[in-house]
């Protein structure tokens, strides 16, 4: 089911004219559909994402499976692994040592994957700012891993992924999962972790792999906090 301008408001702790607003002047993807804006759910976590824009943790709610909780990121970044000065000269080959490096079932064509990825930034970078990117595939189902992934790569120089506020990109959080909806709910969680200022400063300034897993542990336990003291 997509979105409504409402639900949007709601997610984005923001007015509704305002979303309209930031449709018509920062290029938030929509459909005008019956006379009325229906956003895509993966789309307007990706451009709030970009747009460092804050999700509601309320979204995190609206996003879970009825029988199934949502994946954790503190799994999510065990699973994928923490890597520091990742080989690179440019945005190609830095993708290609962070593909080189991602913990893949054998049978999954590294190369076919680069070529996502590199298609992924033909279309519109994944730069989200502040040197930060978030390389990933618009179709991760074909990748067939059994449980998502985010593998967090430390480069060896600042590479130009062209972003928006023209700061070359030091950090590479690579999105591999295996359904849209995974995609979508460690997307949701990846940028709720981003917008909080212990995990942030800890990956800015490559601290090592027990805090930053510590930091995505304390932002999961903080996710959590709302829905136990309601229950109260």
């Amino acid at each position: 089911m997509q979105l409504t301008v409402r639900d949007v408001s709601r997610f984005l702790n923001t007015a509704e004219s305002t979303v309209i607003r930031w449709i018509k002047q920062r290029g938030l993807p929509s459909q005008y559909v019956g006379g009325q804006h229906r956003f895509n759910r993966v789309d307007l976590l990706e451009w709030a994402t970009a747009n460092r824009i804050k999700v509601s943790v309320e979204v995190f709610d609206h996003l879970e499976g009825e029988d199934e909780p949502g994946p954790s990121l503190l799994a999510a970044l065990e699973a994928g692994g923490i890597f520091y000065k990742i080989k690179d000269t440019n945005k190609e080959l830095a993708l290609r040592s962070m593909v080189d490096v991602l913990p893949l079932p054998e049978e999954v064509d590294r190369e076919l994957l680069l070529r996502l990825f590199l298609a992924r930034e033909a279309s519109a970078t994944t730069a989200i700012g502040d040197g930060v990117a978030l390389p990933h595939v618009r179709n991760p189902i074909v990748l067939q891993v059994e449980r998502p992934m985010v593998t967090l790569c430390f480069l060896e120089r600042p590479v130009d992924f062209g972003a928006l506020d023209g700061k070359p990109v030091r950090v590479l959080f690579s999105l591999i999962c295996p359904t849209m909806r995974t995609h979508l709910q460690t997307l949701s969680r990846l940028s709720y972790a981003l917008h909080d200022e212990g995990f942030k400063a800890a990956v800015m300034r490559q601290a090592p792999r027990e805090e930053i897993l510590r930091e995505a542990s304390r932002v999961e336990e903080s996710l959590t906090a709302p829905a136990a003291d309601g229950g109260r």
